[in-house]
């Protein structure tokens, strides 16, 4: 009986004490969010992003081996120029939001890995595949759509051949304490043709292709887009801290 009696006047207590409370209590204004402006076309940057291709030059991306980038420009297109190498942007990114978009090659004769490869490295360590997914049959955690040979995507949202695909990427960069050891790994979600295909993955580590993922530390590291040996084409890249 004490106890329903003491458990009674618990609940009469927090009931009293929300109905002396006021609205006010719980409402905050300070600080403001950032005022952005959204682009008035679908997939253009918004007023806070960083273009990193706007179809006219290379400024922004250095080859990754420190020389300057040697893919091709034409049409307000970028093309990668099988045998120049991957690039990099000159700019380091940690946490981040990535447009991007990319047109795979007339297939020819090649199937599976060999056919529009490419690759999005988040932090130039942590691959998003880029791959002709146009009935082309591959190992399912290295489609286009997956972290490269750790998570397929949930779905295949890939159009076909020689059309331009979209992807948005959101990126929570792992987080390295005292020591280099990993405090927090990395998260992604990805969406292409606005189609949610990675939820909130988290990582197991990098994405080799052969051997295990693992971390290693490391702060904030340029975006890279990879040279696999076919002239796959990018266009409308664009980022925003986050």
């Amino acid at each position: 009986m004490k106890k329903i009696i003491l458990l009674a006047t618990v609940v009469v207590s927090v009931v009293s004490a929300y109905a002396q409370m006021k609205p006010e209590s719980t409402e905050w204004y300070y600080p403001q969010p950032t005022k952005v402006i959204p682009a008035k076309v679908l997939n253009q940057p918004p007023s806070d992003a960083i273009v990193l291709f706007d179809g006219k030059d290379l400024s922004k991306w250095t080859s990754s081996n420190g020389e300057s980038a040697k893919w091709k420009v034409s049409n307000g297109e970028m093309f990668v120029v099988p045998g120049t190498g991957s690039i990099r942007t000159k700019e380091f990114f940690g946490d981040c939001q990535l447009h991007i978009e990319f047109k795979s090659p007339a297939p020819g004769n090649h199937n599976g890995q060999n056919r529009g490869n490419s690759g999005i490295f988040l932090q130039s360590t942590y691959e998003v595949q880029v791959l002709d997914g146009d009935n082309n049959s591959t190992y399912v955690n290295g489609m286009v759509g997956s972290i490269y040979k750790q998570k397929a995507p949930a779905v295949d949202a890939y159009t076909k051949n020689g059309e331009w695909q979209v992807y948005d990427i959101y990126w929570k960069a792992p987080v390295f304490g005292t020591g280099g050891k990993l405090e927090s790994p990395a998260m992604i979600t990805v969406v292409l043709n606005g189609i949610l295909i990675q939820n909130n993955y988290i990582l197991k580590g990098d994405t080799p292709y052969i051997g295990f993922p693992k971390y290693e530390a490391h702060g904030r590291l340029p975006l890279e887009l990879q040279d696999h040996g076919t002239d796959v084409a990018y266009r409308n890249i664009w980022i925003r801290n986050l």
